[in-house]
């Protein structure tokens, strides 16, 4: 479409040489480190505000499952001290009997403290007070020793339960998490898209699609997995830390005291490595951002690039950005990827002190053995949380990067809001007054430095000149895709900046030399321009195009349905579809920017004469760089470094003999020429 685009800020030719501010040109954008993690922190959990209350009841959840997790291993250890217990009983039961006074009668059933109470003092001095403990919880029958299964079947049964509330709550936070973050994820996708229709076309000039499309896709995903890995993670591993803390303490404060210990070696490890991997988490996402820009580059314009032998420039940079990501992303990722293994050694030297610790305490009659056994267990949990603290900071680098690049693009400045209350053009009539319009894409650089028309209904407009001069400038303009520096443009008297844009680009229907056709049928790709067009009308558009014959000779016909970049049809096809959507939309007023510049003569003649139906009675403006194709124009205008040079009709301007006959005449010159030399 243009001939002329806003310059891009940070341009960098990545290998098919586009100009600066191409829209698609690759940008190499450096690599940032997480510049601020506490404020894109405090405006992702504003986002979470709208779930405070199902946040709280994931967390309440998450508090029980694991509450009744750190609850299991005392029951296992109390269990193990029942069977320890039966097991001294029976073993010293013999011996207990043997030391009775003869004669000694007991009872068929006789509890330990019973049985204890019969031995002469000397005797009972002599049993260890852990065995005189394990005795006085055994129940005897004809001077044997009986495990206490229902007490071992009890806590069994209760440990079961106590598992499987456990697996329950964890499930049902689990998915009130996974929904939460989805309704998360949605809204930020929903709110990027709200920015994109109010953010400036300045903007899409200066950033490649692909980087804006990794922010709506890789980074929102980013966003949305890594938080609901971390946020349950959190308050898990806390209530886990502080629970655990508390059961070994109840079992021994020594011990206690061997574990904790290890906390600050981990933490402090784990803290080194995730300061030194921060840089790298940001980094990798801006890498995958330049990759899908390039990757989208070279997608959209790979015919292009193939016919100019550019595939060794393409993967040179491909590859150069690949290493680039790889470099990022295996730093950041072997970098967290040590905090399992370290936090795990300490762990495991916390174990060991333990285990030594506690065997030691053991003999010494201080800890039972199931104590033992439940403080093992604990060590283990400890370690669980512990790991995961220093994972889940590790993810919420990643989360925190993510959400930086979103938040940063839905901070993007936007357009200028429409006026309160905005004005309505009823009945447009077409009158357009250019009054001294000035305008640059950058404030020190004027393109259109002082452009001054007035349009009469009706009238069919030429704007023609040399490249850069500020056609398709004017163009933007008028269509309100940039608002003028100085002057005005006014509509029937109304100046657009009075009025919404919706209605100023609701006046208008443009055709470009650029088709854009989406992913759908041919017919909905016609009625994309007008609401609930019928069939009838969708073919009379199209046949006033002369766009029937082909449509109806492709497969499915009009209910055909064209891929995104329309591949499956020629460029002449595609123009041909665009130009029936404009009739379609029958508008007031209309603006050709190099219609007819796809297709061959013979088409050409058929859709000029649409066209000369189509301008009939509407305010028309073409951009044309064939100057034979507005010969019948109502008024030309010769633009020349951002000025008007010269206007009038076309026999005018030739009997001139001015910079548009100049024009007009080399065009067939060079025809000439190339005749004669071939």
């Amino acid at each position: 479409m243009s001939d002329e685009r806003p310059p891009t800020p940070r341009p960098v030719n990545l290998g098919m040489g586009r100009g600066p501010g191409s829209g698609r040109g690759g940008i190499a954008f450096g690599t940032e480190r997480a510049k601020n993690f506490k404020g894109t922190m405090k405006l992702l959990f504003k986002y979470l505000r709208p779930y405070w209350a199902r946040l709280a009841i994931v967390f309440v959840f998450a508090i029980i499952s694991t509450s009744f997790m750190i609850a299991g291993p005392k029951l296992l250890g109390d269990m193990t001290n029942d069977v320890v217990d039966g097991y001294v009983a029976q073993r010293t039961s013999a011996q207990v009997f043997s030391k009775l006074p003869l004669g000694t009668k007991l009872p068929a059933n006789i509890t330990g403290e019973q049985l204890l109470t019969r031995l002469p003092t000397n005797e009972l001095q002599k049993i260890p007070a852990a065995e005189k403990s394990a005795i006085s919880q055994v129940n005897f029958n004809n001077g044997h020793a009986r495990f206490n299964f229902h007490s071992i079947s009890d806590l069994a049964i209760l440990l079961v339960i106590i598992y499987l509330v456990s697996a329950g709550f964890s499930y049902a936070q689990s998915w009130l998490m996974t929904d939460m973050v989805q309704q998360l994820t949605y809204r930020l996708r929903h709110d990027i898209a709200h920015k994109i229709d109010h953010l400036p076309l300045k903007y899409f000039d200066s950033l490649p699609y692909g980087e804006i499309l990794s922010r709506v896709t890789n980074d929102v995903d980013t966003v949305g997995q890594n938080l609901n890995q971390s946020l349950t993670q959190i308050i898990t591993s806390v209530v886990m830390i502080i629970g655990v803390i508390g059961m070994m303490f109840t079992i021994s404060w020594k011990l206690a005291l061997v574990a904790l210990t290890m906390i600050p070696i981990s933490l402090g490890l784990s803290t080194l490595i995730i300061k030194r991997s921060q840089g790298y988490f940001m980094g990798q996402q801006d890498s995958l951002g330049e990759l899908n820009g390039h990757v989208e580059e070279m997608f959209s314009g790979h015919v292009v690039m193939r016919a100019f032998n550019g595939e060794e420039r393409s993967i040179g940079i491909f590859r150069e950005l690949n290493e680039k990501l790889y470099g990022n992303a295996f730093r950041s990722q072997f970098l967290s990827g040590l905090l399992m293994p370290i936090t795990q050694f300490v762990g495991n030297l916390g174990f060991v002190g333990v285990a030594v610790g506690g065997g030691w305490l053991a003999v010494q009659g201080s800890v039972s053995i199931g104590g033992i056994q439940a403080f093992l267990l604990y060590i283990n949990l400890l370690n669980q949380p512990i790991t995961q603290a220093a994972n889940v900071a590790n993810v919420l680098q990643l989360a925190a990067a993510a959400a930086e690049r979103v938040f940063d693009f839905l901070g993007e400045e936007e357009e200028s809001p429409d006026p309160a209350k905005a004005k309505i053009i009823d009945g447009v009539k077409g009158i357009v007054d250019f009054d001294h319009v000035k305008f640059g894409y950058l404030a020190d650089k004027t393109i259109i430095n002082d452009f001054t028309a007035k349009i009469k209904p009706g009238q069919r407009v030429a704007i023609v000149g040399p490249t850069g001069a500020g056609k398709t400038t004017m163009v933007n303009l008028l269509m309100r895709f940039y608002d003028v520096d100085d002057g005005s443009i006014k509509i029937d008297g109304i100046d657009t900046r009075d009025m919404k844009r919706a209605e100023v680009r609701k006046i208008f229907g443009m055709v470009l030399q650029d088709t854009w056709l989406f992913n759908g049928s041919v017919k909905d790709n016609i009625a994309y321009g007008k609401d609930n067009a019928t069939m009838e009308e969708i073919v009379a558009a199209a046949k006033a195009a002369h766009a029937d014959g082909f449509i109806r000779a492709l497969p499915g016909s009009y209910e055909m349905v064209l891929d995104e970049e329309a591949g499956n049809l020629a460029q002449g096809e595609k123009q041909l579809i665009t130009i029936a959507r404009a009739m379609l939309a029958d508008p007031p007023m209309l603006i050709l920017d190099e219609a007819t510049s796809s297709v061959d003569t013979r088409t050409e003649v058929l859709i000029q004469s649409a066209m000369e139906r189509l301008m009939k009675g509407r305010t028309s403006f073409v951009i044309a760089h064939r100057l034979s194709t507005i010969r019948n124009a109502d008024l030309i205008l010769v633009m020349r470094d951002g000025n008007i040079v010269e206007h009038g009709t076309h026999n005018k301007l030739l009997k001139e003999n001015g910079f548009y006959a100049s024009l007009y005449n080399s065009q067939f010159t060079e025809a000439i020429d190339y005749m004669q030399g071939a």
